[in-house]
């Protein structure tokens, strides 16, 4: 019965992460019917402000009510009828996911997987789209069980070519690094706040371009039994999910407005100022501090004789995987930052679980300071645990990185 009160952590994990304050504080703001005209200009400021995040002049932007998750299930299970055929590159555990969704969306799921710590060239995945002949392209560009961002650029004309739809989840990617919707011919991209958006987890910005929203309209309004070449499924299915059903949410959202649920008024107001701290800082300057504390958080800890897990060429800005060292107990590592210093790192999954700590540095937390203070504590913690290293390197090495930015 007491108020609710939590430890003053620094997110410095993969995600979720600190929120901006002024997140925090639009999403104390009361609450307004939900055809209230002035709640509905905020939501057509919302999708306003989402294709500027998303680069983007699509009209069919806005939110899923829900985890990031949601918006993955939302697009998928919109687009996809069973049989449907889905190719999904994998690098990491989010491509499993990726391909879990469609395959309870009783779709027929490919998928093709590269190492983790490396990521797919555009000719792999090319060559798998001319011999599996998807519908659709599901891919992850950053997956923080692996800290590798996916280079999605070339993908996009591939799909075209092919007359494949092209869906990809940035949830981890967005904000710190580049995401162009329509210069790469994106048809469907499904982000979450709680990285380098800087807010909670809650809600999944969606872009889709009309190419994508033909596919989902069709399935309300062609006869069943129709087919193509990229179907073996009855046309017409309907949409398995009532809450995920895209078009029933676009006319939501739409001029329509026709009821579908109600708005998540408290998560509206969190992600509307989630992409105007974005957009007031200008993108490029968000992209280059997140760049920035990235590589001053790798230089740190490769100055303490660590090392940065993956192929550091396709590294997301905002995360670094470390191996944990022979003889230091990664776990205990994790329990001392967390209980002596109120820093959270991350540990991983599958064949990393045990072996590599997750580093972010994200939204909020893509500071000077709190780099600074990560590496600092992170020093202490293994000197603790009897890893030599050089005392104050990673701090000096993280000092200098951004010392040359300030000259620069």
């Amino acid at each position: 019965m007491q108020p609710l009160t939590l430890p003053p952590r620094l997110l410095m994990g993969p995600g979720p992460i600190n929120c901006y304050p002024r997140v925090l504080q639009a999403m104390a703001t009361q609450l307004v019917g939900q055809y209230d005209p002035a709640m509905t200009d905020y939501m057509n400021e919302t999708m306003a402000l989402y294709r500027r995040v998303f680069n983007t002049q699509n009209q069919q932007t806005f939110l899923i009510d829900g985890t990031s998750r949601a918006g993955i299930e939302a697009a998928l299970v919109s687009v996809l009828e069973p049989g449907d055929k889905v190719l999904v590159p994998i690098f990491g555990r989010f491509g499993y996911l990726l391909a879990e969704i469609a395959e309870r969306a009783d779709a027929d799921v490919h998928t093709i997987e590269v190492p983790w710590g490396e990521v797919f060239a555009p000719e792999q995945i090319e060559e798998a789209i001319k011999r599996i002949r998807p519908k659709v392209l599901a891919i992850v560009q950053g997956d923080t069980s692996t800290t590798m961002l996916q280079p999605l650029d070339a993908l996009g004309a591939i799909c075209r070519e092919y007359d494949v739809l092209f869906y990809t989840d940035a949830t981890a990617s967005i904000g710190g690094n580049p995401f162009e919707t329509d210069k790469w011919q994106v048809d469907a991209v499904t982000v979450g706040l709680q990285k380098c958006l800087g807010g909670p987890s809650g809600s999944a910005p969606i872009s889709m371009s009309d190419r994508f929203v033909q596919a989902v309209r069709r399935r309300h309004h062609v006869e069943a039994g129709i087919r193509d070449s990229h179907h073996t499924g009855a046309k017409g299915a309907r949409i398995r999910s009532n809450y995920f059903d895209l078009a029933m949410i676009m006319d939501y959202w739409g001029d329509e407005r026709l009821n579908h649920h109600t708005e998540a008024a408290t998560m509206l107001f969190g992600s509307r100022e989630c992409a105007v701290a974005l957009l007031s800082e200008g993108q490029d300057d968000v992209l280059a501090r997140h760049q920035t504390a990235g590589l001053a958080m790798l230089r740190g800890i490769q100055a303490l004789g660590l090392t940065p897990f993956g192929d550091l060429k396709h590294k997301m800005s905002n995360v670094v995987g470390v191996y944990i060292p022979d003889g230091v107990d990664g776990e205990q590592v994790r329990h001392d930052l967390l209980h002596l210093f109120n820093i959270e790192i991350g540990t991983s999954f599958g064949p990393l679980k045990g072996k590599i700590w997750r580093i972010g540095t994200m939204g909020y937390n893509a500071r000077q300071d709190a780099v600074l203070h990560t590496l600092q504590s992170l020093e202490t913690v293994l000197r603790r645990q009897g890893f030599s290293m050089p005392a104050g390197a990673g701090v000096d090495a993280a000092m200098a990185v951004y010392a040359g930015q300030a000259q620069g």
